[in-house]
This record gives structure tokens, sequence and C-alpha cells, in this order.
């Protein structure tokens, strides 16, 4: 089974809310939560396109690779180019590349202005000089926080850049930040932090390194 036949909430698939998302890709919250409702509820969510769930009425969930496509979204978004032509691109991109989440392949994120804006997408979405710019000033230090796996499809994201050691990995601990290859959630750490607790003390609790420490703390003071 490859990473795209996999259900869209199971396990390694990993299960984000809006807060997450917003936390994670340090965005606003209710900006997320209106443009990614729009998209993936309303636009893109069918039988076999996972995107926006909220089967028990509670607060709406999604998974790894819409989380990773959504800043994609997002800042095509922000910075004019309309949801019509996002989701003709989308479509577009979904079938050159045989692939469910072409915002998500390592393609798409390190040559995002090539891609985007020629051929077929590029009529899509006529970007000027400057949009395209923008858009490869955004994402390209955006894929260097992304490991890709031997499709080329994301497979972990480093939030804080990979010389610091909060990991969203979605085969661990539904995807949410963990500290470096352990198990240990990020906000374990942090909630211990906010409750008095010493670096020094959480690092022999744990079995961590300072900068482990100092890295979760950081990481949930400044999320969105």
């Amino acid at each position: 089974m490859n990473d795209e036949t996999q259900t869209t909430f199971g396990l390694g698939t990993g299960l984000y809310t809006v807060p997450d998302i917003a936390a994670i890709l340090h965005l606003p919250k209710s900006k997320v939560r209106r443009w990614l409702k729009d998209y993936w509820n309303n636009q893109f969510s069918t039988d076999d396109q996972p995107g926006f769930s909220d089967g028990f009425g509670n607060e709406l969930v999604t998974n790894f690779y819409t989380l990773i496509e959504f800043f994609a979204f997002y800042q095509l978004r922000q910075e004019g180019v309309t949801t019509q032509k996002i989701i003709k691109a989308h479509k577009v991109l979904g079938e050159t590349f045989e692939t469910k989440y072409p915002f998500a392949k390592s393609n798409i994120l390190t040559d995002g202005r090539h891609v985007l804006f020629s051929g077929k997408v590029g009529e899509i979405i006529r970007a000027d000089e400057t949009l395209q710019i923008t858009i490869k000033e955004i994402f390209e230090p955006f894929c260097r926080k992304i490991d890709f796996n031997k499709n080329d499809l994301a497979e972990r994201f480093f939030p804080l850049g990979k010389d610091h050691s909060i990991v969203i990995d979605p085969k661990r601990q539904f995807g949410q930040p963990v500290i470096g290859n352990t198990n240990i959630l990020s906000e374990s750490v942090f909630n211990l932090f906010r409750g008095g607790e010493s670096v020094e003390v959480i690092q022999r609790l744990y079995d961590l390194t300072k900068a482990q420490v100092n890295d979760a703390i950081f990481y949930h003071q400044h999320a969105a």
C-alpha cells in the first residue's frame, strides 16, 4: 500500500484541527478556518479526495497531506489568486503528476515558479513576474522544512526548520509535534515548563537535551 491509498484518517495519516494547522503553519486561525473550509469541504471533498471532515459535529479535521497542501493554497490565495483558478490548477497538476496531492509534491514546492506559472497551469493562473518571484520566495524556505519520501510526497515537516528538534510526523502521535526521534509530545514538555518545572528538571525527566527542551518551549510560546 502506498501513501496515497491509505484511508483519510487512519494510522500514519495524521489528524489536524484548524488550531493545529494554524499553529504548525504559523498562520492566523480565523483565516485558516474560513479558507480551509471553502477549499476542501466545499470544493475538493469527494469520496476519493479526502479533505475536511467533521464526522461527529466536532472540530473539523484533516490529514497530513492536506496540511502541507494548504500552505500552497493559502499563499496563492493570499497573493490574490482566485479560488477558481487554484481549483483548476490543482486538478491539472493532479492529473499531470498522477496524485491526489500535487501541492504536497517536492517538484511543486521546490520548483513552484516553473511548475505553477508555465504550460497549462500557467495559462490558468496568469501570474505576473512579481507574483512569480513572491511565490518562489515563499515556497523555497517552506520546502527546506520538509522531508520527502521516495514518491516525492511530503513525509515529515519541521516547523522550526531542520536545525531544530520539533517534528510533525504523521506516523507518530497522530502527527502532533514530537521531539526529535522520540515519541515525546512537545506539548507535554511545554506544559511542564508552564506549570513551573525548570528546564533542567524536564531534561532529566524525559532524558532530553537542553536544546530539545528549549525548542519545545519556543515552539509553543510562538504558536499561532
